[in-house]
């Protein structure tokens, strides 16, 4: 290993360091096994290289095709409130460039992640696959819809925002599980937890949050 990249391999860890102890711990984000996930996921192989050195900085970045990767906190505080379990199916909406559902890995025992973008869905799936995230499976489709094929999921999460939360979300959500969405189509939106009790999905604000819009038939709710 040269000194140059010596050097810059230490400067990422220090990063992702300060981003633990400071944007994670110092913001209540106390589940030690989001923590984990969070210290162990490269997020610096999920974004362009020329960004490698902002890899830890608390806020989204470009990565292309107008989407974003979520800021690290957000997507620490999504899993938590999610608790999600060891056992557990997990689906994501918006896989964007893999990273939040290697997040995910690491929590549950198999992600699904549905991504509209063919470009992205692709890369994504070789990006997991190289790092070695074998119990994640990227489905190009409309997340709109979630993905029956492997419904009930015990928790599901986005990563966009829309007028409502799709209803086939909420159907595909098992009895007693969890729901994190962004919701609303103005710049700033509401994150939602829902809980599935009696059939029904019933809501609480967790906080303000800035997501893209999903695309596909969600534009239509």
């Amino acid at each position: 290993m040269t000194r140059t990249v010596a050097r810059k391999t230490e400067d990422l860890y220090r990063a992702k360091r300060n981003m633990i102890e400071w944007n994670l711990k110092g913001r209540d984000i106390r589940d030690p096994r989001v923590l984990h996930a969070m210290e162990t996921v490269p997020r610096e192989r999920f974004i362009p290289p020329e960004d490698a050195g902002v890899a830890y900085d608390d806020y989204p970045l470009s990565i292309g095709h107008g989407q974003t990767i979520s800021q690290p906190y957000i997507v620490a505080l999504m899993a938590q409130k999610l608790a999600i379990g060891p056992e557990e199916k997990v689906l994501e909406i918006g896989a964007g460039c893999g990273y939040q559902a290697a997040v995910l890995s690491h929590l549950a025992a198999k992600v699904y992640t549905v991504e509209i973008i063919e470009d992205l869905a692709t890369a994504a799936q070789i990006k997991l696959r190289e790092l070695g995230y074998d119990n994640v499976e990227v489905i190009h489709a409309d997340g709109t819809h979630g993905w029956a094929a492997q419904a009930p999921y015990q928790k599901i999460i986005t990563a966009a925002t829309a007028r409502i939360i799709p209803k086939a979300l909420e159907d595909q959500l098992e009895e007693g599980g969890r729901i994190i969405a962004p919701v609303g189509v103005e710049m700033i939106q509401n994150l939602v937890l829902g809980e599935k009790r009696m059939g029904v999905v019933e809501y609480e604000t967790v906080t303000l949050v800035r997501f893209v819009p999903m695309t596909g038939d969600a534009r239509n709710l």
